[in-house]
Order: C-alpha cells, then sequence, then structure tokens
C-alpha cells in the first residue's frame, strides 16, 4: 500500500482507530514471533513511512529500513527513532551475507511481483530469520477490501504460498504461521472475537509466517 499512497495519507490511516487498532494487532504478533532479544539487529523491508520500523525499533531491535522510493524514506527518516534508513530493492539488497539477526517485511511483499525473489534476498542477509506480514486470501478482510481503495493491486497470499517461496531456501528453512485481525471493523465486537480466537486459526486479514533457520538457536515462542 505504501507505494501507492502520499507518505503522510499513508500514515494518517495508521492514526484512525481501526488503523491503530490493526497496527497494533498486527505488531504484538509480529513481536511475539521474533522474541527480540537486547542488541539483536533487523532490517525492515519495503519500509515505506517506517511505522514497523519504529515500533521494532521500540522493542529492542537495531533497525535499518529500506524501500525503493526516496519520497518514503525522506518522510520515515524525518521521525527519527534512531533508525537508519536506506534506498534498495528488495530484489537486491546491498548487504553482505547474514549482515542482521532478523529480516522483515510488512505487507511489502504484497506488491512485489516475485516474492519468492524477495524472500531469497532477505533469507540470504539474515542471520537467525525472516519475518514475513502478509494480506491473507483466507480471510474476512480479503472478501470485504480485495481490489478497492490502499489494496487495490495488492496480491493475497496463503501460507502454503510461502511455503512454495520457500522450497529451495540453503539452508532450509522451518516455517510457523500464525493470524490476527479476524474480524477488519475494529469495533468492540471485533475486538472482543480477537481476543478469544487463537493466533493458530489463520483466518486472520493479516497473516505472519516466520521462517527460521533449521540450525538456528533461535526459539520460536509458543502462541495460542
Amino acid at each position: 500500500m505504501a507505494d501507492r499512497l502520499r507518505p503522510r495519507d499513508y500514515d494518517a490511516w495508521y492514526d484512525t482507530p481501526r488503523g491503530a487498532w490493526i497496527a497494533a494487532r498486527e505488531f504484538a504478533l509480529l513481536r511475539r514471533l521474533t522474541a527480540p532479544a537486547a542488541g539483536a539487529t533487523l532490517l525492515d523491508v519495503g519500509c515505506g513511512t517506517g511505522r514497523f520500523s519504529r515500533r521494532f525499533a521500540a522493542a529492542g531491535f537495531g533497525v535499518t529500513g529500506v524501500d525503493p522510493d526516496p519520497a518514503m524514506l525522506e518522510y520515515a527518516a524525518a521521525r527519527g527513532a534512531g533508525v537508519r534508513y536506506v534506498r534498495a530493492d528488495a530484489g537486491v539488497l546491498p548487504f553482505p551475507f547474514g549482515a542482521f539477526d532478523w529480516v522483515a517485511a510488512v505487507t511489502s511483499l504484497c506488491f512485489i511481483a516475485d516474492p519468492a525473489r524477495a524472500l531469497r534476498e532477505a533469507w540470504r542477509v539474515a542471520r537467525t530469520g525472516v519475518v514475513l506480514g502478509l494480506l491473507n486470501r483466507a480471510s474476512l478482510l480479503h472478501r470485504h477490501k480485495h481490489g478497492r481503495g490502499g489494496y487495490a493491486g495488492a496480491r493475497w497470499d496463503r501460507f502454503a504460498d510461502v511455503r512454495q517461496w520457500a522450497r529451495g531456501l540453503q539452508p532450509q528453512a522451518r516455517l510457523t504461521a500464525r493470524s490476527a485481525v479476524f474480524m477488519p471493523s475494529g469495533g468492540p465486537a471485533a475486538r472482543a472475537i480477537e481476543v478469544l480466537a487463537p493466533a493458530r486459526c489463520l483466518m486472520g486479514g493479516f497473516l505472519a509466517v516466520v521462517l527460521t533457520r533449521v540450525d538456528a538457536r533461535a526459539k520460536i515462542p509458543t502462541i495460542g
């Protein structure tokens, strides 16, 4: 969505009650999956306005954000938070092998024509793992928002798609998936259901998939 809206308009959506609630639910899930340790580094691929980059930094990561859009990067850099920003394409990351503990891509792969290539690049520069935030095709959000507004042109994926992208990754990846934002309205009923719905049920509008190296020591937390 970030590359189809002006930076201030994109960020303004997150400041609405519904946008703030959705972003909080999404990041809470990402944070549990990555379980940041003190001093860990993270590359935020397709960082846009830096909204999630700043959240990762506040959670304790040393964060670098990359995006191909200079306007987005200028907007993000003006908001500080100690995040380093670099202009780069997800398919050709200007970093060496294992440059970061974690790589994150939060709804950015949804606008990339070759997500498998982007995942290979993310995997190349990650020491511990990669966490993806995707628009979930198997969700009410897809039914209500597919092809509309800021979602126009976005690809909606399933966990099976990520498994396909991950085939052939070296070293081999272990995949874990969870979801959030089961009722996208953000109203009282939606918030009540969100508390009760298990993250293991992959029907939320936000699909989070974490890939860790089979030989890595990272432990994925138990999430309901």
